[in-house]
């Protein structure tokens, strides 16, 4: 979201940022946008560092247990509660914005153009529709799933569900195994995730109003995919894929990182990071990664935070922080190592860096399958690896005779072989849906209609009936002349 601000401004645009309080990757002060902090006591768990440091260690503690239905049960009841935490602080963060009486006026008041909103956590597409404002989405994922679900038609025949890990290639026991995690989509969506924000809908809005049909009423979605990653499927005339709107030329390194990425010679450097959000994973996995690290020719950069591994090789130099964008675009850069989340992945692909998956949680084992049919990277379960299997895959990528470099350098020339980049485009959208006050001519209105006339059933109904009251009456003509000449034939025997 800050790179579409930060363009935004570019472009002579008055931003102002709501945000909480207990937000700590969102400045209240910045050169770009003005803030509007909403007190609150508590962050949400997604929110806090420590929270899903605990989180993930628990989300590997049932994992190592195998494929137990216990096990099943136990990470989807931990996944939703921890959800459904998340969104019911959200929801309360709204509410306190409609009951501070000076505030809602003074947003009012201001008379701003559109809201720009992530609606993972749609809190801003209920304060968009309290203001009556046209809403764009940055959007990758809603708070029923993946986005395209709630707009797109999506069958479930080769269109994979969020958390399912198949690709658009699936054979009957996949497509009945897909059918079944939709439901349990659906089941989240109904029981965890909507009440909290329904609840303020009821109050506010009337009961008539829903959340999720005011997310499918919004102008513009900015995509944070395309179809260089994405598997390919139904779209609507509003959705606009903006993937890999985050790439951009690289800089020059700070000078002692680019003396050590120098020194690796011919072999080149190896990047790691598990995201901001995933800093460390625990004593144990770190010293297996670092075992694997000290075998491998290459240098290495990893971004640690954490007790330092005590089989730590001289080839690797652990740092708090990393200029990813500028190590990827390093001519001595060979592989990426990362937990899979998109923004790292579309820098991969823009840079054209083959990948090693060590995907975590959420939709990060989803997003690495979709690298893996592209023949771009591979993935290790971070909860059975150890130091050989880790190795092997290490040197498996890094294997001039295989094509993932190959590959994903295609993808690169996939990626930017576009008409306008994808930064541009999402501003375009942007300020057309501020210039024409919405895009309702792209919208569809078929979320408006009942799930039974959506799919027809009714026409189906009709139809059926139709059928069966012709094929009745046709049978009980034939039968009624069927009796008609077995009583002329008696007479004609009787004459």
């Amino acid at each position: 979201m800050k790179i579409l601000v930060e363009a935004l401004h570019s472009q002579g645009h008055q931003i102002t940022v709501i945000r909480s309080s207990t937000s700590w990757y969102i400045s209240e002060s910045s050169p770009y946008y003005s803030s509007i902090t909403i007190p609150q006591e508590e962050s949400h768990h997604i929110e806090n560092q420590d929270s899903m440091t605990s989180y993930l260690q628990k989300t590997l503690d049932i994992r190592r247990q195998g494929g137990t239905l216990w096990g099943f049960v136990e990470y989807y009841r931990d996944l939703f509660t921890l959800l459904r935490e998340s969104h019911s602080s959200v929801a309360e963060m709204v509410r306190r914005i409609f009951e501070d009486k000076t505030l809602s006026s003074e947003l009012k008041e201001a008379r701003y153009d559109v809201c720009l909103i992530d609606p993972v956590f749609p809190g801003g597409v209920l304060l968009a529709h309290y203001l009556q404002l046209p809403m764009v989405f940055n959007v990758r994922l809603v708070f029923t799933g993946e986005a395209h679900f709630v707009i797109a038609p999506s069958p479930l025949s080769y269109v994979p569900e969020l958390l399912t890990h198949y690709t658009d290639k699936m054979d009957f026991f996949q497509r009945l195994n897909n059918i079944f995690y939709h439901g349990i989509l659906v089941y989240m969506y109904h029981f965890f995730t909507n009440p909290p924000y329904q609840t303020v809908c009821d109050q506010y809005f009337g009961p008539d109003v829903t959340t999720l049909s005011l997310i499918q009423g919004a102008d513009i979605w900015l995509m944070r995919t395309d179809f260089t990653f994405e598997f390919p499927r139904p779209t609507m005339p509003n959705v606009v894929y903006i993937g890999g709107f985050q790439g951009k030329p690289t800089k020059s390194l700070p000078s002692d990182l680019e003396e050590f990425v120098r020194s690796s010679g011919e072999h080149g450097v190896i990047i790691m990071t598990i995201g901001t959000l995933l800093g460390d994973l625990g004593p144990e996995l770190s010293e297996i990664i670092a075992s694997a690290f000290a075998k491998l020719p290459q240098k290495i950069v990893w971004r640690h935070i954490g007790q330092r591994p005590a089989t730590l090789g001289n080839n690797t130099r652990l740092v708090k922080w990393l200029p990813q964008n500028d190590l990827l675009g390093h001519p001595k850069t060979k592989l990426f190592i990362t937990h899979g989340g998109t923004n790292g992945l579309y820098e991969a692909i823009y840079h054209g860096v083959p990948v090693l998956g060590m995907p975590l949680i959420f939709d990060q084992t989803d997003n690495m399958v979709r690298m893996i049919a592209r023949g771009a990277a591979e993935m290790v379960d971070v909860t059975t690896m150890d130091v050989e299997s880790l190795t092997s895959s290490l040197k498996n990528i890094l294997d001039s005779k295989k094509l993932y470099k190959q590959n994903m350098l295609k993808l690169s020339q996939l990626h930017h072989d576009k008409p306008m980049k994808p930064l541009d485009t999402a501003v375009y959208w942007i300020e057309f849906v501020m210039r024409h006050k919405g895009a309702a001519h792209l919208r569809t209105d078929s979320y408006k209609l009942p799930w039974y006339v959506y799919h027809s059933l009714d026409v189906i109904a009709f139809l059926v009936s139709c059928g069966l009251t012709i094929t009745t009456v046709i049978l009980m003509s034939c039968k009624c002349l069927t009796g008609c000449a077995a009583l002329a034939s008696s007479a004609g025997t009787g004459g």
